[in-house]
């Protein structure tokens, strides 16, 4: 009795599962980077390696408003520290720990706000964060934009015009701080170390913020520096107004921009 073979299979291949998204391949040679990392990256040369000035400037879409905008907004972020200080009601954390630096150790405030912004830029080297401009720029603008704004702004001296400086430069401070990051030429030296901290041990974003913002607190007051009002207004205020002014300030990537058209 002849036998047969049995007919061949004609089920079709299963489809390969779907890429979850944790599966993504990230990093320069995906075109791809963490936000926190620095600015986004375009194609690798043929070496595999990127020029200095890519790494720092990341794209090169619209730089025409781009670089304008960072430098605007970093001289602001200078004043608008320097006017606070001038209200005499309290400073955001970081700069209490700079005007203590600056009653104990001398120098000018915005001198140790640049030597601070220079000594937290080497704690992303273990970090593996990855500088950009607007990271660089932010350590050498800032704090000689504060110097040149205290040598020309004086102090108030009733209680009301001190309270109005005070706000003013918390609205300020706000408005320069999105056209800064809006700008995307990489984040400042404190708010990388915030999210590089956050990449390294999973903690939660406002957990590390907030353990940082009072360590430098704390040591800032320890030093002579002035915390009051004006610090608890300016935690409470500079998150709402950095997300209003933030959209408006974003200059759109070449994708958003494609989109649009």
């Amino acid at each position: 009795m002849a036998t047969t073979s049995p007919p061949p299979s004609t089920t079709a291949a299963a489809p390969a599962p779907a890429t979850d998204r944790a599966d993504l391949v990230t990093g320069p040679a995906a075109g791809i980077t963490d936000p926190a990392a620095g600015p986004a990256t375009g194609p690798t040369t043929a070496a595999g390696r990127r020029s200095t000035a890519d790494r720092l400037l990341g794209d090169t879409h619209a730089l025409g408003r781009r670089l304008p905008q960072l430098a605007v907004g970093l001289a602001l972020y200078g004043a608008s520290m320097a006017l606070m200080l001038r209200s005499g009601l309290g400073l955001d954390p970081w700069d209490v720990l700079h005007q203590g630096l600056q009653r104990s150790a001398g120098l000018s405030v915005g001198a140790w706000v640049t030597i601070c912004g220079a000594l937290v830029l080497l704690f992303w080297i273990p970090l593996r964060q990855r500088p950009g401009l607007g990271t660089v720029a932010n350590v050498l603008v800032i704090g000689a934009a504060m110097d040149l704004t205290l040598r020309v702004a004086g102090t108030p001296g009733p209680p009301a015009a001190r309270i109005a400086l005070m706000a003013a430069a918390i609205v300020l401070n706000g408005l320069a701080t999105g056209l800064y990051i809006g700008a995307r030429f990489g984040p400042g030296p404190r708010d990388g170390l915030m999210t590089g901290l956050h990449r390294r041990t999973g903690r939660s974003l406002r957990l590390i913020r907030t353990g940082i913002e009072l360590t430098v607190l704390v040591a800032g007051v320890l030093l002579g520096g002035t915390a009051g009002v004006g610090t608890v207004a300016y935690a409470l205020a500079i998150g709402p107004l950095v997300q209003f002014f933030l959209p408006w300030c974003t200059v759109p990537t070449p994708g958003q921009t494609s989109r649009k058209g």
